[in-house]
């Protein structure tokens, strides 16, 4: 293979992936960022325009065609192909049968948030934790708290302890593999109250599920779908989140383009929407007050 550097491999994936029908959205939003970031990954090589003029080994140069190939080919997204997912600052391993970890919650702690948080975070939860990426981030973000991930998935959970391994996290951060609509603050298996309870759920409704590209196919339908209206497990979630909260405690939730189905079915639910500056749909917050006050009226 002819002598090729960091630079000059990423504007040949570049130039290929820009002539390909992908679609992006699993950590890049374009075909040049896509491809900075499967060169600089294989290599290893910083986020830098030092790395640019490195010279490429010839096992990275073969690797590097390869995954880009695979990505033509397979249009699974770029993270499987990997092995490694880049997240709000932090590095999770993932694979399929685990969503790739993209939410725009984790971009909101602490900042965007801080008005509602309590003044110290000491327990959190993450629900539909996935490869544990939200409740990870979190225990890097409040270091005096303790975290709870909650996954019903088998491949999921086994991705979670991986990366709570990974992140040396272990002492504080617990996987609890449940149902979350059979756990609750009071009933076996049970949870103590938390700070902050976080959840991205499956929220994709059925017209969007029948139109997904393949990027979006190759992640586990379990993770994506949540029937008509997007809310399967949103609605009934949100029946039940005060047994998960202290009485200051807030709940942040994610529906994505469901958003409008869920302002039209809960019109009296004090949801405070929140902005996204960094991309994304559909992320609302909820306070403990606010919600035990609501219930109290409907009553």
């Amino acid at each position: 293979m002819p002598e090729t550097s960091v630079g000059e491999a990423i504007a040949n994936v570049h130039a290929q992936f820009s002539d390909a029908n992908l679609v992006y959205g699993h950590g890049t939003d374009n075909a040049w960022d896509e491809a900075v970031a499967l060169v600089l990954s294989v290599g290893g090589y910083a986020d830098d325009e030092s790395s640019l003029d490195i010279v490429l080994p010839e096992a990275i140069q073969r690797r590097v065609v390869e995954i880009a190939e695979l990505r033509l080919s397979s249009r699974q997204p770029l993270p499987y192909l990997l092995g490694r997912a880049q997240y709000a600052g932090l590095e999770f391993i993932v694979r399929p049968g685990v969503i790739v970890p993209r939410s725009p919650i984790g971009f909101l702690l602490p900042d965007a948030v801080k008005p509602w948080l309590p003044v110290d975070v000491t327990s959190v939860i993450d629900l539909c934790a996935g490869s544990g990426c939200l409740g990870l981030l979190a225990a890097h973000i409040f270091p005096n708290a303790t975290v709870t991930l909650v996954e019903l998935d088998d491949v999921a959970c086994e991705i979670a302890q991986e990366n709570i391994a990974l992140h040396n996290l272990s002492d504080r951060v617990a996987l609890v593999q449940s149902d979350v609509l059979k756990l609750d603050g009071t009933s076996a298996p049970s949870l103590d109250r938390a700070d902050l309870v976080l959840c991205n759920p499956p929220y994709v409704n059925a017209q969007d599920m029948a139109t997904l590209p393949p990027e979006y196919q190759s992640e586990p339908i379990q993770s994506l779908a949540a029937g008509e209206n997007g809310l399967s497990l949103m609605l009934p979630l949100i029946a039940k989140i005060s047994g998960f909260l202290k009485p200051r405690g807030i709940f942040i939730g994610e529906v994505g383009a469901s958003a409008p189905a869920l302002i039209a079915s809960q019109s009296e639910l004090p949801l405070i929407w929140l902005d996204l500056p960094q991309g994304g749909e559909g992320v609302f917050l909820l306070e403990a007050d606010a919600l035990n006050s609501h219930t109290a009226r409907q009553e």
